[in-house]
């Protein structure tokens, strides 16, 4: 996946936001002013923090340990460093990036997530 690639799909999915509120250089992909996605677009390799189940973390983790670490300045618990550098599968990355929306989501009070609902 390319940094293009990966900014899009943060992009793609609803109410979803580009801020940069630490540096140029950093995007913090955010929905209702949450964060669900942390990357340097340009840095080599490719990284990027997504909030994780627990359990999940743990476990892709032990999968993949050269690939997933845990969350790199984030509770470590609930967030993964991912390593976008074409070695995990495509696929799993969108998961990943979608299961790290849907959880942020999830956590939205009630009227919010009705609000992304809507068109």
């Amino acid at each position: 996946m390319t940094p293009g690639e990966l900014r899009a799909l943060c992009l793609s999915f609803g109410a979803a936001v580009e801020d940069f509120p630490f540096n140029p250089e950093t995007s913090v992909f955010k929905v209702c002013g949450k964060l669900f996605a942390l990357t340097a677009l340009d840095a080599r390799p490719l990284t990027v923090n997504l909030k994780c189940d627990p359990e999940d973390a743990v476990r892709l983790r032990a999968e993949h340990p050269d690939l997933i670490a845990p969350g790199y300045h984030m509770n470590k618990r609930h967030w993964n460093t991912v390593t976008v550098d074409g070695a995990l599968p495509d696929r799993l990355v969108r998961e990943l990036v979608e299961d790290s929306y849907d959880l942020v989501v999830a956590g939205l009070p009630r009227a919010e997530r009705l609000r992304l609902d809507r068109p």
